[in-house]
């Protein structure tokens, strides 16, 4: 596997370019995010962190067209967004299953809810090809998750947006999902976007970390280290140790 996939050509990229030039985002009189300049490349990882009510999964709802921007504008292969992102697919925390579908219909939810190939595909490609007629009671908390990524792999989607989707896992599984996530990415070369608090989480899948805070990118970090990311290395602690740093620091 090469361990550095940034170097592929632009011709190796089939994810999709995100830009927000000045977005800004109120609801009433208060104001999450003020003038935000950000591009996103085709084939990219980039994750998201900061404090609670910094304005990260508000930049990610606009990016899928959940949200409008009160100003400023958002690109998507160029082209401003016009209502939903359809390039888009998303994975909230809660995985938000329908416990009176089983888990193929779950993951069919957005193609009509037909169980088709692409479904049973999807399926084989979380490691629960053998479950799609089970009902989601009896999965656990990571398998209910895996059905989740299911649900957002189905029609290989060449944007990908991760809204804390680890965040209620145990410790374990978490690892167990980043690796999954990471190895899913890297097989498809779409473009992600992870919202996370894992300091540690965003720099073993980021290509490129923003810190937001107070409704604003104050910081950037570029994870220049080889894949698959070792979090026991003395640079990959080293790496976390900076951006956990910046995170903490009080203006």
């Amino acid at each position: 596997m090469d361990s550095n996939r940034s170097a592929a050509s632009a011709s190796d990229r089939r994810g999709t370019e995100i830009k927000l030039i000045d977005v800004s985002k109120a609801f009433g009189p208060t104001t999450v995010l003020h003038k935000v300049d950000l591009r996103v490349s085709a084939g990219e990882f980039v994750a998201v962190v900061g404090r609670s009510g910094c304005g990260k999964s508000t930049l990610l709802r606009i990016v899928a067209g959940l949200e409008r921007p009160s100003g400023g504008r958002l690109l998507v292969n160029g082209e401003p967004l016009d209502g939903l992102n359809r390039q888009a697919r998303m994975m909230f925390q809660d995985a938000r299953l329908l416990p009176w579908r089983r888990v193929g219909e779950n993951v069919a939810v957005g193609q009509g809810g037909r169980v088709d190939e692409a479904v049973r595909v999807a399926l084989e490609r979380v490691n629960l090809g053998t479950r799609a007629h089970d009902w989601p009671a009896v999965l656990s908390g990571g398998q209910r998750q895996r059905v989740a990524l299911a649900r957002a792999l189905v029609g290989n989607p060449p944007l990908l947006l991760l809204d804390e989707p680890l965040g209620a896992l145990d410790a374990l599984t978490r690892m167990e999902m980043q690796t999954l996530i990471h190895d899913l990415w890297w097989g498809t070369a779409r473009t992600a976007i992870l919202v996370t608090h894992d300091i540690e989480e965003a720099v073993l899948l980021a290509d490129r970390v923003l810190f937001i805070d107070a409704g604003r990118i104050q910081a950037e970090f570029a994870i220049d280290l080889p894949r698959p990311r070792d979090r026991t290395t003395a640079d990959f602690q080293a790496l976390s140790r900076r951006v956990l740093h910046r995170v903490l620091l009080r203006d």
